[in-house]
Protein backbone atom coordinates (compact mmCIF):
# COMPACT_ATOMS: atom_id res chain seq x y z
CA UNK A 1 0.00 0.00 0.00
CA UNK A 2 1.04 3.29 -0.23
CA UNK A 3 2.36 5.81 2.38
CA UNK A 4 -0.52 5.77 5.32
CA UNK A 5 0.36 8.03 7.88
CA UNK A 6 -1.14 10.84 8.79
CA UNK A 7 -0.87 12.53 5.33
CA UNK A 8 -0.64 10.25 2.16
CA UNK A 9 18.22 -4.11 26.48
CA UNK A 10 20.01 -5.54 23.96
CA UNK A 11 23.13 -6.98 22.19
CA UNK A 12 26.20 -5.01 21.71
CA UNK A 13 26.40 -3.73 17.95
CA UNK A 14 27.77 -6.31 15.92
CA UNK A 15 26.29 -9.15 18.07
CA UNK A 16 23.92 -11.14 15.85
CA UNK A 17 21.24 -14.26 16.63
CA UNK A 18 22.08 -16.34 13.77
CA UNK A 19 23.85 -14.57 11.36
CA UNK A 20 26.06 -11.86 9.92
CA UNK A 21 25.24 -7.87 8.61
CA UNK A 22 26.49 -5.56 6.86
CA UNK A 23 27.21 -2.08 7.28
CA UNK A 24 27.75 0.35 5.19
CA UNK A 25 30.21 3.09 6.06
CA UNK A 26 31.34 6.25 4.28
CA UNK A 27 31.73 6.77 0.55
CA UNK A 28 34.06 4.82 -1.23
CA UNK A 29 34.56 2.49 1.98
CA UNK A 30 34.28 -1.21 1.78
CA UNK A 31 31.82 -2.48 4.55
CA UNK A 32 32.16 -4.94 7.04
CA UNK A 33 30.57 -7.69 8.03
CA UNK A 34 30.02 -9.38 11.66
CA UNK A 35 29.07 -12.99 11.86
CA UNK A 36 28.37 -14.96 15.24
CA UNK A 37 29.25 -18.59 15.67
CA UNK A 38 25.77 -19.65 15.98
CA UNK A 39 23.40 -21.32 13.47
CA UNK A 40 23.31 -20.06 10.31
CA UNK A 41 20.34 -19.64 7.87
CA UNK A 42 20.60 -18.52 4.14
CA UNK A 43 18.76 -15.20 3.61
CA UNK A 44 19.50 -13.50 0.33
CA UNK A 45 18.45 -9.53 -0.29
CA UNK A 46 17.72 -8.51 -3.71
CA UNK A 47 17.08 -5.48 -5.28
CA UNK A 48 14.77 -2.92 -6.31
CA UNK A 49 11.87 -4.15 -8.84
CA UNK A 50 12.45 -2.25 -12.58
CA UNK A 51 10.42 1.31 -12.90
CA UNK A 52 7.36 0.93 -11.32
CA UNK A 53 6.07 -3.25 -11.39
CA UNK A 54 8.27 -4.24 -14.05
CA UNK A 55 9.88 -7.26 -13.04
CA UNK A 56 13.45 -7.17 -13.04
CA UNK A 57 15.59 -9.99 -15.07
CA UNK A 58 18.30 -9.72 -12.21
CA UNK A 59 16.38 -10.78 -9.48
CA UNK A 60 14.98 -13.90 -11.78
CA UNK A 61 18.51 -15.01 -12.55
CA UNK A 62 19.96 -14.25 -8.90
CA UNK A 63 17.36 -15.96 -7.21
CA UNK A 64 17.71 -18.75 -9.24
CA UNK A 65 21.33 -19.61 -9.13
CA UNK A 66 22.05 -23.18 -7.23
CA UNK A 67 23.97 -22.63 -4.25
CA UNK A 68 25.47 -25.85 -2.08
CA UNK A 69 25.20 -25.79 1.54
CA UNK A 70 28.92 -25.36 2.30
CA UNK A 71 28.78 -21.88 0.05
CA UNK A 72 25.91 -20.54 1.11
CA UNK A 73 27.42 -18.25 3.63
CA UNK A 74 29.93 -16.36 0.90
CA UNK A 75 27.84 -16.51 -1.64
CA UNK A 76 24.98 -14.77 0.34
CA UNK A 77 27.62 -12.04 1.64
CA UNK A 78 28.65 -11.21 -2.14
CA UNK A 79 24.92 -11.17 -3.23
CA UNK A 80 24.12 -8.94 -0.48
CA UNK A 81 26.62 -6.57 -0.75
CA UNK A 82 25.91 -6.27 -4.93
CA UNK A 83 22.34 -5.93 -4.86
CA UNK A 84 21.68 -4.17 -1.55
CA UNK A 85 23.77 -1.29 -1.87
CA UNK A 86 22.34 0.12 -5.35
CA UNK A 87 18.89 -0.34 -3.17
CA UNK A 88 19.66 2.34 -1.17
CA UNK A 89 21.58 4.13 -3.51
CA UNK A 90 18.71 4.57 -5.73
CA UNK A 91 16.28 5.27 -3.28
CA UNK A 92 18.42 7.64 -1.35
CA UNK A 93 17.81 6.02 1.85
CA UNK A 94 19.89 6.12 4.87
CA UNK A 95 19.41 3.36 6.41
CA UNK A 96 17.77 -0.55 6.13
CA UNK A 97 17.24 -3.19 8.70
CA UNK A 98 16.36 -6.66 7.16
CA UNK A 99 15.35 -9.55 9.37
CA UNK A 100 14.43 -13.10 8.02
CA UNK A 101 13.76 -16.22 9.61
CA UNK A 102 13.54 -20.27 8.30
CA UNK A 103 13.18 -22.90 10.67
CA UNK A 104 13.30 -20.96 13.35
CA UNK A 105 16.78 -19.78 12.81
CA UNK A 106 17.43 -15.71 12.21
CA UNK A 107 19.25 -13.81 10.22
CA UNK A 108 19.69 -9.77 10.45
CA UNK A 109 21.37 -7.15 7.71
CA UNK A 110 21.81 -3.85 8.37
CA UNK A 111 22.69 -1.08 6.66
CA UNK A 112 23.54 2.51 6.61
CA UNK A 113 22.85 5.09 9.45
CA UNK A 114 19.88 5.82 11.81
CA UNK A 115 20.36 9.36 11.32
CA UNK A 116 21.98 11.61 8.92
CA UNK A 117 22.40 14.16 11.70
CA UNK A 118 23.82 11.99 14.41
CA UNK A 119 25.40 9.71 11.55
CA UNK A 120 24.28 7.02 14.09
CA UNK A 121 24.64 2.77 12.19
CA UNK A 122 21.72 1.33 11.73
CA UNK A 123 21.43 -2.51 13.90
CA UNK A 124 18.73 -4.90 14.43
CA UNK A 125 17.78 -2.84 17.16
CA UNK A 126 17.17 0.38 15.73
CA UNK A 127 13.51 1.67 16.29
CA UNK A 128 11.35 2.42 12.93
CA UNK A 129 8.00 3.36 11.99
CA UNK A 130 5.89 0.63 10.34
CA UNK A 131 3.35 2.40 9.31
CA UNK A 132 0.62 0.32 8.33
CA UNK A 133 1.97 -2.75 9.40
CA UNK A 134 0.53 -2.02 12.30
CA UNK A 135 -2.61 -3.14 11.29
CA UNK A 136 -1.61 -6.79 11.60
CA UNK A 137 -1.22 -5.96 15.41
CA UNK A 138 -4.44 -4.09 15.85
CA UNK A 139 -6.09 -6.57 14.43
CA UNK A 140 -4.30 -8.91 16.84
CA UNK A 141 -5.68 -6.69 19.43
CA UNK A 142 -9.08 -7.21 18.03
CA UNK A 143 -9.36 -10.58 17.92
CA UNK A 144 -8.06 -11.04 21.78
CA UNK A 145 -10.31 -8.82 22.78
CA UNK A 146 -13.24 -11.39 21.15
CA UNK A 147 -11.20 -14.44 22.31
CA UNK A 148 -11.79 -12.58 25.77
CA UNK A 149 -15.82 -12.69 25.07
CA UNK A 150 -15.00 -8.73 25.75
CA UNK A 151 -16.91 -8.55 21.99
CA UNK A 152 -18.08 -10.36 18.99
CA UNK A 153 -16.88 -9.32 15.70
CA UNK A 154 -20.66 -9.50 14.64
CA UNK A 155 -20.86 -6.48 16.76
CA UNK A 156 -22.29 -3.17 15.78
CA UNK A 157 -19.86 -0.35 16.64
CA UNK A 158 -22.78 1.79 19.01
CA UNK A 159 -22.86 -1.37 21.22
CA UNK A 160 -19.18 0.15 22.53
CA UNK A 161 -19.60 3.81 20.84
CA UNK A 162 -23.96 4.68 21.40
CA UNK A 163 -23.12 8.03 19.90
CA UNK A 164 -23.14 5.88 16.75
CA UNK A 165 -26.25 4.45 17.22
CA UNK A 166 -28.33 5.33 13.84
CA UNK A 167 -25.98 6.35 11.86
CA UNK A 168 -25.25 4.27 8.34
CA UNK A 169 -21.83 2.87 10.42
CA UNK A 170 -23.70 0.98 12.58
CA UNK A 171 -24.85 -1.05 10.10
CA UNK A 172 -21.83 -2.44 9.54
CA UNK A 173 -20.14 -5.14 11.82
CA UNK A 174 -16.87 -4.66 13.58
CA UNK A 175 -15.82 -7.26 11.00
CA UNK A 176 -16.46 -4.68 8.08
CA UNK A 177 -14.45 -2.17 9.90
CA UNK A 178 -11.06 -4.84 10.48
CA UNK A 179 -11.42 -5.49 6.40
CA UNK A 180 -12.04 -2.52 5.03
CA UNK A 181 -15.30 -3.38 3.75
CA UNK A 182 -17.74 -1.44 6.25
CA UNK A 183 -18.96 0.36 2.52
CA UNK A 184 -16.82 3.13 1.15
CA UNK A 185 -15.12 4.73 4.14
CA UNK A 186 -12.04 6.49 2.53
CA UNK A 187 -7.97 5.88 3.05
CA UNK A 188 -7.37 9.15 4.96
CA UNK A 189 -10.04 11.55 6.91
CA UNK A 190 -11.00 14.51 5.12
CA UNK A 191 -8.82 17.60 6.23
CA UNK A 192 -12.07 19.54 8.06
CA UNK A 193 -12.11 16.43 10.41
CA UNK A 194 -10.49 16.95 13.78
CA UNK A 195 -11.09 14.86 17.33
CA UNK A 196 -13.74 17.07 18.33
CA UNK A 197 -15.83 15.97 15.09
CA UNK A 198 -15.06 12.58 14.50
CA UNK A 199 -17.79 11.08 15.52
CA UNK A 200 -19.97 13.52 13.37
CA UNK A 201 -17.92 12.42 10.54
CA UNK A 202 -19.12 8.62 11.06
CA UNK A 203 -22.70 9.21 12.27
CA UNK A 204 -23.21 11.32 8.81
CA UNK A 205 -21.37 9.02 6.44
CA UNK A 206 -22.93 7.81 3.45
CA UNK A 207 -21.96 3.84 2.52
CA UNK A 208 -21.45 3.88 -1.18
CA UNK A 209 -22.44 0.14 -1.01
CA UNK A 210 -23.56 -2.21 0.97
CA UNK A 211 -21.28 -3.45 4.40
CA UNK A 212 -19.53 -6.32 3.01
CA UNK A 213 -19.76 -5.83 -1.15
CA UNK A 214 -16.60 -3.95 -1.98
CA UNK A 215 -13.02 -3.65 0.14
CA UNK A 216 -11.75 -0.26 0.22
CA UNK A 217 -8.61 0.27 2.28
CA UNK A 218 -9.36 3.02 5.00
CA UNK A 219 -7.22 3.97 7.82
CA UNK A 220 -10.22 5.46 9.51
CA UNK A 221 -12.14 1.70 9.08
CA UNK A 222 -9.60 -0.26 10.47
CA UNK A 223 -8.80 2.94 13.09
CA UNK A 224 -12.25 2.66 14.04
CA UNK A 225 -11.71 -0.63 15.41
CA UNK A 226 -9.12 -0.63 17.20
CA UNK A 227 -10.93 2.53 19.26
CA UNK A 228 -13.30 0.21 19.76
CA UNK A 229 -11.57 -2.93 20.59
CA UNK A 230 -9.87 -0.87 22.98
CA UNK A 231 -13.07 0.16 24.38
CA UNK A 232 -14.42 -3.20 24.65
CA UNK A 233 -12.12 -4.32 26.66
CA UNK A 234 -12.44 -0.57 28.88
CA UNK A 235 -8.99 0.56 29.00
CA UNK A 236 -6.64 3.15 26.39
CA UNK A 237 -5.55 1.34 22.78
CA UNK A 238 -1.49 2.02 23.70
CA UNK A 239 -1.87 1.04 27.18
CA UNK A 240 -3.51 -1.93 25.85
CA UNK A 241 -0.91 -2.72 23.46
CA UNK A 242 2.51 -1.72 25.11
CA UNK A 243 0.95 -3.62 28.44
CA UNK A 244 -0.36 -6.56 27.14
CA UNK A 245 -0.62 -7.65 23.60
CA UNK A 246 3.27 -6.68 22.86
CA UNK A 247 4.45 -8.60 26.05
CA UNK A 248 1.92 -11.33 25.41
CA UNK A 249 3.33 -11.61 22.15
CA UNK A 250 6.98 -12.16 23.19
CA UNK A 251 8.22 -8.66 21.87
CA UNK A 252 10.26 -6.61 24.37
CA UNK A 253 10.79 -4.01 22.10
CA UNK A 254 7.74 -2.39 20.16
CA UNK A 255 6.16 0.71 21.39
CA UNK A 256 3.15 2.82 20.55
CA UNK A 257 4.86 5.61 22.93
CA UNK A 258 8.39 5.48 22.25
CA UNK A 259 9.81 5.85 25.74
CA UNK A 260 12.60 8.13 26.55
CA UNK A 261 15.16 5.36 27.46
CA UNK A 262 14.83 4.10 24.01
CA UNK A 263 14.61 7.48 21.77
CA UNK A 264 18.23 7.06 21.16
CA UNK A 265 17.44 4.32 19.03
CA UNK A 266 14.64 6.11 17.34
CA UNK A 267 15.76 6.25 13.79
CA UNK A 268 15.01 9.49 12.06
CA UNK A 269 13.02 9.34 9.13
CA UNK A 270 13.65 11.64 5.99
CA UNK A 271 10.49 12.49 3.58
CA UNK A 272 10.31 13.26 0.11
CA UNK A 273 12.14 16.20 0.30
CA UNK A 274 14.82 14.60 2.51
CA UNK A 275 13.70 16.40 5.36
CA UNK A 276 13.96 14.51 8.73
CA UNK A 277 10.51 13.94 9.91
CA UNK A 278 8.44 11.08 12.41
CA UNK A 279 5.34 10.10 12.68
CA UNK A 280 2.49 12.18 15.18
CA UNK A 281 0.12 9.44 15.99
CA UNK A 282 -0.56 11.49 19.24
CA UNK A 283 -2.18 14.60 17.00
CA UNK A 284 -3.87 12.38 14.24
CA UNK A 285 -7.03 11.21 14.13
CA UNK A 286 -6.78 6.95 15.08
CA UNK A 287 -3.27 7.65 14.26
CA UNK A 288 -2.16 5.00 16.75
CA UNK A 289 -4.66 2.23 16.18
CA UNK A 290 -3.72 2.52 12.19
CA UNK A 291 0.19 3.12 12.16
CA UNK A 292 1.44 3.86 15.05
CA UNK A 293 3.77 0.79 15.89
CA UNK A 294 7.40 1.64 15.84
CA UNK A 295 9.74 -1.51 16.50
CA UNK A 296 13.30 -2.90 15.77
CA UNK A 297 13.55 -6.04 13.38
CA UNK A 298 15.02 -7.56 16.04
CA UNK A 299 11.29 -7.88 17.62
CA UNK A 300 9.79 -7.68 14.58
CA UNK A 301 10.93 -10.87 13.54
CA UNK A 302 9.71 -12.09 16.76
CA UNK A 303 6.44 -11.00 15.86
CA UNK A 304 6.54 -13.42 11.96
CA UNK A 305 8.02 -16.38 14.08
CA UNK A 306 4.89 -15.88 16.85
CA UNK A 307 2.56 -16.18 13.21
CA UNK A 308 4.46 -19.11 12.45
CA UNK A 309 4.39 -20.58 16.15
CA UNK A 310 0.99 -19.59 17.69
CA UNK A 311 1.50 -22.91 19.97
CA UNK A 312 4.38 -21.33 21.68
CA UNK A 313 2.17 -18.23 22.69
CA UNK A 314 -0.20 -18.18 25.91
CA UNK A 315 -3.81 -19.98 25.21
CA UNK A 316 -5.40 -16.62 24.32
CA UNK A 317 -3.19 -14.89 22.17
CA UNK A 318 -2.55 -18.04 20.47
CA UNK A 319 -6.29 -18.43 19.88
CA UNK A 320 -5.95 -14.65 18.22
CA UNK A 321 -3.33 -14.58 16.63
CA UNK A 322 -4.26 -17.91 14.35
CA UNK A 323 -7.89 -15.76 14.30
CA UNK A 324 -5.89 -12.94 12.42
CA UNK A 325 -4.78 -15.78 9.86
CA UNK A 326 -8.72 -16.68 8.96
CA UNK A 327 -9.86 -15.55 5.72
CA UNK A 328 -13.10 -13.08 5.45
CA UNK A 329 -13.47 -12.30 1.84
CA UNK A 330 -12.20 -12.62 -1.74
CA UNK A 331 -10.79 -9.71 -3.57
CA UNK A 332 -9.39 -10.33 -6.71
CA UNK A 333 -6.90 -12.83 -6.45
CA UNK A 334 -6.00 -11.63 -2.76
CA UNK A 335 -7.55 -12.81 0.19
CA UNK A 336 -8.45 -10.33 3.04
CA UNK A 337 -8.28 -11.48 6.41
CA UNK A 338 -7.96 -9.63 9.83
CA UNK A 339 -5.14 -6.93 9.46
CA UNK A 340 -3.09 -9.43 7.31
CA UNK A 341 -3.42 -9.79 3.00
CA UNK A 342 -2.89 -13.69 2.27
CA UNK A 343 -2.11 -15.32 -0.73
CA UNK A 344 -1.40 -19.39 -1.90
CA UNK A 345 1.86 -19.99 -1.71
CA UNK A 346 4.22 -20.67 -4.02
CA UNK A 347 3.16 -17.06 -5.08
CA UNK A 348 4.36 -14.83 -8.46
CA UNK A 349 6.10 -11.99 -7.77
CA UNK A 350 3.77 -10.62 -10.53
CA UNK A 351 0.66 -11.43 -8.35
CA UNK A 352 2.11 -10.09 -4.85
CA UNK A 353 2.73 -6.88 -6.62
CA UNK A 354 -0.99 -6.71 -8.07
CA UNK A 355 -2.31 -7.52 -4.87
CA UNK A 356 0.11 -4.61 -3.33
CA UNK A 357 -0.34 -2.14 -6.07
CA UNK A 358 -1.14 1.73 -5.81
CA UNK A 359 -4.76 1.03 -7.16
CA UNK A 360 -5.34 -1.45 -4.34
CA UNK A 361 -5.26 1.38 -1.30
CA UNK A 362 -7.06 3.76 -3.53
CA UNK A 363 -9.90 2.32 -5.20
CA UNK A 364 -12.63 0.41 -4.30
CA UNK A 365 -12.57 -2.88 -5.64
CA UNK A 366 -15.57 -5.84 -5.23
CA UNK A 367 -15.55 -7.75 -2.17
CA UNK A 368 -17.22 -12.24 -1.70
CA UNK A 369 -17.57 -12.93 1.58
CA UNK A 370 -16.14 -16.39 2.21
CA UNK A 371 -19.09 -18.25 4.19
CA UNK A 372 -17.76 -19.75 6.70
CA UNK A 373 -14.56 -18.03 6.79
CA UNK A 374 -11.87 -19.90 6.63
CA UNK A 375 -7.87 -20.72 7.21
CA UNK A 376 -6.00 -21.14 4.31
CA UNK A 377 -5.98 -25.21 3.09
CA UNK A 378 -2.59 -25.24 1.80
CA UNK A 379 0.80 -23.22 2.54
CA UNK A 380 0.02 -19.42 2.04
CA UNK A 381 2.19 -16.34 2.44
CA UNK A 382 0.68 -13.52 4.66
CA UNK A 383 1.87 -10.17 4.25
CA UNK A 384 1.43 -6.20 4.94
CA UNK A 385 3.29 -3.06 3.65
CA UNK A 386 3.57 0.20 5.80
CA UNK A 387 4.73 3.68 5.36
CA UNK A 388 4.59 7.21 6.99
CA UNK A 389 5.96 10.13 5.72
CA UNK A 390 9.60 9.11 6.44
CA UNK A 391 9.67 5.53 6.56
CA UNK A 392 8.78 2.43 5.25
CA UNK A 393 8.27 -1.06 5.80
CA UNK A 394 7.12 -4.87 4.69
CA UNK A 395 6.53 -8.04 6.31
CA UNK A 396 5.74 -11.43 4.88
CA UNK A 397 5.41 -15.02 6.79
CA UNK A 398 4.62 -18.15 5.28
CA UNK A 399 4.12 -20.11 8.51
CA UNK A 400 3.33 -23.24 6.96
CA UNK A 401 6.96 -23.19 5.42
CA UNK A 402 8.36 -21.81 8.73
CA UNK A 403 9.35 -18.51 6.66
CA UNK A 404 9.43 -15.05 7.00
CA UNK A 405 11.08 -11.85 6.10
CA UNK A 406 11.31 -8.16 7.48
CA UNK A 407 12.44 -5.26 5.59
CA UNK A 408 12.61 -1.88 7.19
CA UNK A 409 13.95 1.32 5.73
CA UNK A 410 13.94 4.93 7.14
CA UNK A 411 12.76 6.21 3.59
CA UNK A 412 9.27 5.29 1.90
CA UNK A 413 11.40 3.62 -0.46
CA UNK A 414 9.05 2.24 -3.61
CA UNK A 415 6.70 -0.45 -2.38
CA UNK A 416 7.52 -2.46 -5.50
CA UNK A 417 11.16 -2.60 -4.78
CA UNK A 418 10.45 -3.77 -0.87
CA UNK A 419 8.04 -6.48 -2.49
CA UNK A 420 10.73 -7.56 -4.93
CA UNK A 421 13.90 -8.25 -3.17
CA UNK A 422 11.52 -9.85 -0.25
CA UNK A 423 9.87 -12.18 -2.37
CA UNK A 424 13.20 -13.29 -4.06
CA UNK A 425 14.51 -13.36 0.16
CA UNK A 426 11.48 -15.81 0.46
CA UNK A 427 11.68 -18.16 -2.20
CA UNK A 428 15.71 -18.24 -1.25
CA UNK A 429 14.56 -19.07 2.18
CA UNK A 430 11.98 -21.74 1.27
CA UNK A 431 14.35 -23.82 -0.87
CA UNK A 432 16.69 -24.05 1.84
CA UNK A 433 14.33 -24.34 5.22
CA UNK A 434 13.97 -27.68 6.71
Amino acid sequence: MPPDDEGPAGKPRGAFCCAGAWRLGTAGKRPTQTVSTRRKSALITLPRAARQLALPVAIICLASLPVRAEERPDRIAALVERTMRPLLAEHDVPGLAIAGTAGGRQRFFSFGIASRETRQPVSEHTLFEIGSVSKAFTATLGAYAEVQGRLSLGDRPSRFMPSLAGGAIDRASLLHLATYTAGGLPLQFPATVRNGTMIDYFRAWQPAAAPGAQRRYSNPSIGLFGHLAAAAMGRPFADLMERDVFPKLGLRDSHIRVPQAAMARYAMGYNRQNRPTRVSVGLALLGAEAYGVKTSAADLIRFVEANIRPETLEPAMRRAVEATQVGHFRVGEMVQGLGWEQYPWPVTLERLLAGNATTMAMDAHPATAITPPLRPAGPALFNKTGSTSGFGAYVAVVPQKRIGIVVLANRALPIPARIAAAHAVLEALAAGAP
